[in-house]
Protein backbone atom coordinates (compact mmCIF):
# COMPACT_ATOMS: atom_id res chain seq x y z
CA UNK A 1 0.00 0.00 0.00
CA UNK A 2 0.90 3.85 -0.51
CA UNK A 3 2.31 5.69 1.99
CA UNK A 4 0.63 9.22 2.89
CA UNK A 5 3.02 11.60 1.49
CA UNK A 6 2.55 13.34 5.45
CA UNK A 7 3.82 9.93 6.61
CA UNK A 8 7.23 9.89 3.93
CA UNK A 9 7.87 13.27 4.93
CA UNK A 10 7.57 12.64 8.27
CA UNK A 11 9.64 9.77 8.32
CA UNK A 12 12.51 11.78 6.12
CA UNK A 13 12.58 14.35 8.98
CA UNK A 14 13.00 11.95 11.62
CA UNK A 15 15.76 10.30 9.57
CA UNK A 16 17.62 13.78 9.23
CA UNK A 17 17.44 14.18 12.98
CA UNK A 18 18.54 9.91 13.77
CA UNK A 19 21.61 10.57 11.65
CA UNK A 20 22.87 14.63 13.05
CA UNK A 21 25.55 14.21 15.29
CA UNK A 22 25.08 17.76 16.10
CA UNK A 23 21.63 16.06 18.42
CA UNK A 24 22.06 14.65 21.49
CA UNK A 25 22.28 10.51 21.13
CA UNK A 26 19.24 10.33 23.39
CA UNK A 27 17.24 12.47 20.93
CA UNK A 28 18.71 10.80 18.15
CA UNK A 29 17.26 7.46 19.23
CA UNK A 30 14.21 8.43 20.16
CA UNK A 31 14.06 9.73 16.29
CA UNK A 32 14.98 6.17 14.93
CA UNK A 33 12.84 4.33 17.34
CA UNK A 34 9.50 6.75 16.34
CA UNK A 35 10.63 5.45 12.21
CA UNK A 36 10.63 2.19 13.67
CA UNK A 37 6.94 2.73 15.21
CA UNK A 38 5.68 4.74 12.01
CA UNK A 39 6.82 1.71 9.48
CA UNK A 40 5.33 -0.84 12.01
CA UNK A 41 2.53 -2.00 9.97
CA UNK A 42 0.64 -4.24 12.52
CA UNK A 43 -0.72 -0.84 13.90
CA UNK A 44 -3.41 1.27 12.46
CA UNK A 45 -1.69 4.68 10.94
CA UNK A 46 -3.93 6.71 13.48
CA UNK A 47 -2.33 5.10 16.29
CA UNK A 48 1.24 4.90 15.19
CA UNK A 49 0.78 9.09 14.24
CA UNK A 50 0.01 9.02 17.92
CA UNK A 51 2.52 6.94 19.69
CA UNK A 52 4.90 9.09 17.78
CA UNK A 53 3.45 12.35 18.33
CA UNK A 54 3.63 11.14 22.16
CA UNK A 55 7.48 10.71 22.33
CA UNK A 56 8.55 13.52 19.79
CA UNK A 57 6.60 15.54 21.78
CA UNK A 58 8.63 14.41 24.96
CA UNK A 59 11.98 15.29 23.53
CA UNK A 60 10.95 18.32 21.54
CA UNK A 61 11.03 19.88 25.73
CA UNK A 62 14.70 18.63 26.11
CA UNK A 63 16.79 21.51 26.79
CA UNK A 64 19.63 19.73 25.34
CA UNK A 65 18.21 20.19 21.78
CA UNK A 66 19.70 22.54 19.67
CA UNK A 67 16.97 24.98 17.98
CA UNK A 68 17.00 23.09 14.68
CA UNK A 69 16.46 19.92 15.53
CA UNK A 70 13.29 21.51 17.91
CA UNK A 71 12.09 22.84 15.04
CA UNK A 72 12.23 19.63 12.94
CA UNK A 73 10.65 17.55 15.82
CA UNK A 74 7.90 20.01 15.63
CA UNK A 75 7.20 19.70 12.10
CA UNK A 76 7.28 16.34 12.22
CA UNK A 77 4.59 16.35 14.80
CA UNK A 78 2.57 19.17 12.48
CA UNK A 79 2.77 16.38 9.56
CA UNK A 80 2.08 13.70 11.92
CA UNK A 81 -1.23 15.50 13.52
CA UNK A 82 -2.49 15.65 9.89
CA UNK A 83 -2.51 11.89 9.23
CA UNK A 84 -3.99 11.05 12.71
CA UNK A 85 -6.68 13.52 12.15
CA UNK A 86 -7.07 12.22 8.35
CA UNK A 87 -7.21 8.55 9.73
Amino acid sequence: MEQPKQLKDAIELLRKISEDRGIPRNIRRVASESIALLNDNKMSLGLRAANAISRLDEISMDPNAPLYARTMIWQTIALLEQLKDQV
